[in-house]
Order: structure tokens, then sequence, then C-alpha cells
């Protein structure tokens, strides 16, 4: 699979190390010129290439955001993105490092609406990139938690299969709306490390 990549950061760099890994094609970009990606290019391998924004998204069959949240006016023109599946693993976080209140709003929704056309599943947004570069395992057994949410099955069972391949467990958590919500900032599965049974309970007992 092509796997563009917009946000050269710790998520996003990360995501491009495992990815290559398990046998994808990615494309990386940051808001510099992809020179500046030269080092992350070499120590991924010959699966990777560094881009511009605009040609990661055209590049991807998925595309994956991971840059701040407040900057996604940067994001190229939603044209770009028609028909890919885009992966937000951004949260609402303000330069000062407060959560934004979106109303009844989520960060996906917000997503989804600048983007249309696309088919836009929330994940890689609550793990901390430490978990992710280490947390993966070769045995389906006790694997970490990469929860998902979406409105698109399809999408979501790509994004799924691919969170399986790096060696986590995708678990889904409902809607863009629903879905989106119990995986924001200060939700009981945000910001810890946890098994896909320790996941599963929480979202059981929390609808």
């Amino acid at each position: 699979m092509r796997i563009g990549i917009i946000g050269a950061g710790h998520i996003g760099g990360t995501a491009a190390k495992l990815f290559a890994r398990a046998g994808h094609d990615v494309a990386v970009s940051n808001s510099r010129e992809p020179g500046s990606l030269d080092p992350l290019v070499s120590s991924i391998g010959p699966r990777a290439k560094a881009t511009t924004p605009a040609d990661a998204a055209t590049f991807g069959d998925v595309v994956l955001l991971a840059i701040p949240y407040r900057k996604m006016d940067q994001l190229p023109p939603a044209e770009r993105f028609a028909g890919k599946i885009v992966v937000d693993a951004m949260n609402p976080y303000s330069a000062a490092g407060r959560v934004t209140d979106l109303g009844e709003s989520t960060s996906s929704e917000e997503v989804a609406k600048r983007l249309p056309g696309s088919r836009v599943v929330k994940a890689f947004n609550t793990m901390g990139w430490k978990t992710l570069e280490t947390g993966g395992r070769s045995s389906s057994k006790d694997r970490l938690a990469v929860f998902v949410a979406g409105d698109d099955a399809a999408a979501k069972a790509t994004v799924a299969k691919l969170i399986e391949e790096i060696g986590f467990a995708a678990l889904d958590t409902g809607s863009l709306r629903d879905g989106g919500r119990r995986q924001q900032p200060g939700s009981p599965i945000y910001g810890r490390p946890m098994t896909a049974s320790e996941g599963s309970e929480i979202l059981r007992r929390r609808p």
C-alpha cells in the first residue's frame, strides 16, 4: 500500500518507519522542504521518500495527518484528498497546550468538513510516540490497543489491518462523532498504554 504522511515529527516519523518495515511504501512530508527529511528517509530505507505535503496526499492510498491540529489550515487543498482514506492522528490542542473547545463537534468531524470526499478515520491519537515506537508485538497475545473511529466501515477495516501489521490491536470506538469523542484528550482511553483486553473493558463500561 502507498501511505502519505503529512507531519514527520514523533508520531508521523515513527509511523513511517513502522509502515515501511511492514512492507508499505511511504512518502513523508513536513512544513519545510523535502531535503530536511533526508536523515529520516535514510533511516527508513528504500521504501521511503520525502515529498511536499501536497505530493504526499496525492501519493497515498492512505494519508496520515500528524501535524498539530491548530495548523490544519496548512493542509493541502481538499481535492488532493478526494477518495483517500485520511487517518487523523491530531488532537485539538492550542499553542498553549490546552484542549480547544469544539462545542458539540469533535476534531475528526472538523477534519471531515475540511476534506469533503475523503474517508476520515480517527487513529493513532491516543498513544504516545515512544509506545508506538517500541510497543508493537509479533505475537497476537496481549497486544497494545490502537483505537479507531469512523463512519466508513471499509476505511476503518483498512486502517485496522495496517495497525495489526505493525504489531498492535485495533479497537473500534464507533463513529467519528461518538467514537471520536471517546478518543479525545481526557477520556479514559487517552494517553496511557493498555492492552486490547483492557481497552475493550473500558469501552464496555463507558458506552
